[in-house]
């Protein structure tokens, strides 16, 4: 019996499991879709479906940067366990997808899965996905990813790969090749990852943000008892404060407290390097937790 594609993507989207193994199990079974999931389920390959209803908030963050460190990735792989995140065949997957994802600058779950993947191109990154998931028997998820390029991108990963950033500066091309200037690029990769700020500089602070932590500074000091004559004027005084905390350049270097952010980068590189943007992933923020065994 003639094997269709029509009847390969049938088998697909009934067990998960890529196009090649389906075709072959079809050939197997004689064109018998029934028959062919038990093939698929004997050889153990079938397992991808049943086990992607399962909590997958374990795995890795972690990052891809070219060579000439002009683009780069930041992405999150979800597993079931800590175990099977350390495995060399977990790591390798996570490396796999966001090398795909820089090479392709495709980073949405869908447009990277379908990704041609292989020597052939007949696989896709998604047939690579399933074939893990048979062989280390947990759920994987590919949940995120997003790509900078630029005139300079660094990335950092922290312990382990529970925490990532990534991070464009602006620069032009000599600075971009200095030792220094990749390094700096780094340590404030690093710095977002410990002191967590959520703006660039105070210039990018939103209005409604700013209101907001205003009328909750002014409410914190009222309710003190201080009088409105002066309540101005501490609100202001934690506005200040609020800055130090939320933006990047004007928090205290983490390698030196005495000295700010700002300060540091222009004594390495001058204000030839502006950072413009940063991400920051923690794995498995907002993902429920699987439950514990037993």
């Amino acid at each position: 019996m003639a094997i269709t594609p029509r009847m390969v993507q049938e088998l697909r989207e009934k067990t998960g499991v890529g196009m090649m193994d389906c075709k072959r199990a079809l050939e197997e079974a004689g064109g018998n879709l029934e028959e062919a999931v038990t093939v698929l389920r004997k050889k153990g390959i079938a397992t991808a479906q049943k086990k992607s209803s399962r909590a997958a908030s374990e795995g890795a963050v972690a990052s891809v940067v070219a060579a000439d460190a002009k683009a780069g990735v930041l992405l999150e792989v979800n597993c079931e366990t800590d175990f099977v995140a350390k495995t060399d065949d977990f790591q390798l997957l996570v490396k796999e997808l966001g090398g795909l994802a820089l090479e392709k600058a495709a980073t949405a779950p869908d447009a990277l899965l379908a990704l041609p993947y292989g020597k052939d191109g007949a696989a896709t990154a998604k047939d690579l996905l399933v074939a893990k998931v048979a062989k280390l028997g947990e759920n994987i998820q590919y949940r995120r990813a997003l790509r900078y390029q630029g005139d300079l991108v660094a990335s950092y990963i922290h312990a382990g790969g529970k925490i990532g950033v990534l991070m464009e500066v602006a620069c032009d091309a000599a600075v971009a090749e200095k030792p220094e200037a990749r390094e700096l690029a780094k340590e404030l990769c690093m710095q977002v990852a410990a002191a967590v700020p959520r703006f660039v500089r105070r210039e990018e602070v939103t209005e409604s943000v700013l209101r907001k932590e205003r009328e909750i500074y002014r409410a914190q000091v009222l309710a003190q008892g201080k009088p409105e004559a002066i309540a101005d004027k501490i609100v202001e005084g934690k506005m200040n404060k609020f800055y130090e905390e939320s933006c990047l350049l004007e928090q205290p270097f983490v390698k030196d407290p005495a000295l700010k952010v700002k300060k540091h980068v222009e004594a390495v590189a001058g204000k030839a390097f502006t950072v413009k943007r940063f991400e920051r992933f923690v794995l498995g923020e907002g993902l429920e937790a699987a439950p514990a065994a037993g």
